[in-house]
């Protein structure tokens, strides 16, 4: 049952978390620093993961997605509330009820390190708990109990365009000029994370008009997913402002834009540098693969990206890890991911060599003329 247990992992860990902040003062710092350098650490001296496991009961394995969504609330709402500096009374009852701590006393015992600790911690797990398993989920089309938890889950990013133009834009222009989903080489992290941000919506929108148009639909209608799915996030915002007002809001909508933003620092990641010739199909070279355990358990396996690009329709367990046939990350994906974000000059540094050994080795003979083309 172990290979079962260990992707609810995301889950418990965020469990543990909702426990260890009740602690008060320190605990959101010392919780941060220890469940990053958890990833980040082992990773690095555990074996990668190489291993293709079969399943019987795949409904275990899809609870361990579902079960995220009330988690993943709760999280959001407990921050909310701690970082708000007025809260409705009926809120403060419930929260000492069930969550068993005195809140207001709580709250007043963290300090400022704290705070931003439980900003970055709550990111994280709106990635780890939200847009990983929205990801897996809203893949799914033909599910319609899928989609709906699926596109619930990255409602907390403010991301409905996940499901659209990921979907049905970049796994068709991966590595292609005009793909927002994918870095060149060279390119600025922050500037890329902008960019992305703006078009990939952009793009949602003319993908969702036209399939709109295509079936003789009303764009401007319930029909039209793109405005349902910032309902949704609108909706979990306006919960934000009955918890703890414009303050709610405003915490919430940092931790969704923080989120959202590192999802696109991963998708920087997982096609940096890489090219392909238009027209050409999608191949196990043009993502950057990971079999880092930890990684892999805690991210539904999207390490293996290779081979999601490859067939998106697999489910995560279905993925095989390519360790021949694809180009491998150095580090595990917090790893890389902190890297970027705090050191993009070394970042590129580290890459540099890992695209000198793609071009090498991975490359074909049109895409060898695109790099060099680029480089002059």
């Amino acid at each position: 049952m172990l290979k079962y247990f260990k992707h609810f992992l995301p889950c418990l860990s965020a469990i543990l978390y909702l426990a260890a902040i009740s602690m008060g003062e320190y605990y959101p710092i010392i919780f941060l620093i220890g469940f990053s350098l958890f990833l980040v650490i082992g990773d690095y001296i555990l074996p990668r993961d190489k291993n293709i496991q079969q399943f019987s009961y795949p409904s275990i394995l899809n609870s361990s997605m579902y079960i995220n969504l009330p988690v993943l609330s709760i999280v959001v709402i407990l921050t909310i509330s701690i970082l708000s500096n007025t809260l409705p009374q009926w809120h403060i009852n419930i929260l000492d009820l069930y969550y068993s701590t005195d809140l207001i006393g709580l709250k007043n015992s963290f300090n400022i390190i704290d705070k931003v600790a439980l900003i970055i911690q709550t990111t994280l797990f709106i990635g780890i708990l939200g847009i990983v398993p929205g990801h897996e989920l809203t893949h799914r089309t033909k599910n319609k109990f899928d989609m709906f938890v699926g596109n619930w889950l990255l409602a907390f990013s403010w991301d409905c365009t996940f499901a659209i133009e990921h979907v049905y834009g970049h796994h068709r222009n991966a590595c292609l000029p005009d793909d927002p989903a994918s870095a060149k080489r060279g390119e600025n992290i922050y500037s890329f994370i902008a960019k992305a941000i703006y078009t990939e919506h952009v793009d949602g929108w003319k993908i969702e008009n036209n399939r709109l148009k295509t079936n003789g639909l009303n764009s401007f209608s319930i029909n039209n997913r793109m405005f349902v799915g910032y309902c949704r996030s609108l909706l979990i915002t306006i919960l934000a402002f009955l918890i703890g007002g414009w303050n709610g809001i405003l915490y919430f909508l940092i931790c969704a834009i923080l989120a959202k933003s590192f999802l696109e620092t991963i998708n920087y990641v997982e096609h940096y540098g890489l090219v392909r010739k238009k027209g050409e199909r999608m191949q196990m070279r043009h993502s950057w693969n990971s079999n880092h355990l930890l990684s892999s358990v805690f991210l539904c396996n999207v390490t293996r990206h290779s081979d999601h690009h490859r067939r998106a329709s697999l489910k995560f367990w279905e993925l095989h890890p390519c360790p021949e046939n694809a180009p491998m990350t150095p580090y595990g994906y917090l790893a890389m991911l902190y890297i970027v974000l705090l050191a993009p000059f070394l970042y590129q540094r580290i890459m540099e060599k890992k695209l000198e050994d793609w071009e090498l080795h991975y490359a074909s003979t049109e895409e060898k003329k695109l790099i060099n083309t680029k480089l002059k």
